[in-house]
């Protein structure tokens, strides 16, 4: 396999569906060439969004690893950068969702939310930060979630490990802004996926979150490109430490 060559180069963590592959078309219809990760069992998903990524005209290497194993995300960080020379922007998406109310919570599926989503994250990112250090460049976005401001009933995981997300990119903001790095946060309201659909399996429910939304209607994956994309690029140079909404209207802070 060759190296890339000196075109922007994306990470996108949790990419073979819903937003995450959605992510990763995006911004290789932007020009970046895409490593695109998510884990084993996904991979013929996985491998499709990369023939598709290809197809575009940009280049593609898929990647298996759990986010929530750190020698796994430091061996996938060690071949991207490998194959594709370098990492210009990471997209931390990828997030489980099991519900349930907290009375009945169990530990382990506390533990896996957070461990996919919040500790995810965060080792995605200590792998890269040596790598974006000595490059004094790089474009961090983590994808939290609206859940993480106002949360739901049977989400207070969920909720817990979104907030955490945000949290830990304002202070990672801090640290690494004056290397040439930035770290901003993109949380989607309610977007129409396969995990998202577990809001909206009741009709009536779906009706609701539709109503309470200004702008009338659910979201789609796509409707988050456009703004991590902007985080991605050099658009965004002098923006960090931020959190945007991009949910049709539903929190406004």
């Amino acid at each position: 396999m060759s190296t890339f060559d000196t075109t922007r180069v994306a990470l996108v963590t949790g990419a073979s569906r819903g937003i995450g592959r959605a992510i990763a078309l995006g911004l290789a219809e932007r020009g970046f060439d895409l490593v695109v990760n998510d884990v084993a069992r996904q991979g013929e998903a996985l491998a499709a969004l990369a023939g598709e990524i290809e197809a575009l005209g940009r280049r593609a290497i898929a990647l298996h690893a759990d986010v929530s194993s750190k020698a796994e995300v430091t061996a996938m960080v060690a071949q991207a950068i490998a194959a594709a020379g370098h990492i210009d922007a990471v997209v931390n998406n990828a997030g489980i969702l099991i519900t349930s109310p907290v009375e009945t919570l169990e530990e382990g599926v506390w533990d896996a939310v957070m461990d996919v989503n919040a500790k995810g994250t965060f080792l995605v990112i200590q792998a890269l930060l040596p790598h974006m250090r000595a490059r004094r460049y790089g474009r961090i976005v983590n994808i939290a979630s609206i859940g993480g401001k106002q949360g739901a009933p049977e989400q207070a995981h969920y909720s817990a490990s979104k907030a955490a997300i945000m949290g830990f990119t304002r202070v990672l903001a801090q640290e690494i802004g004056a290397e040439g790095i930035t770290a901003n946060c993109v949380c989607p309201g309610i977007i129409l996926t396969d995990m998202g659909r577990t809001n909206l399996e009741d009709p009536a429910i779906k009706a609701r979150w539709t109503a309470n939304t200004a702008m009338r209607r659910i979201g789609v994956p796509e409707d988050i490109v456009g703004p991590v994309a902007f985080f991605a690029s050099d658009d965004a140079g002098f923006v960090t430490g931020q959190t945007l909404n991009v949910d049709g209207g539903i929190v406004f802070d």
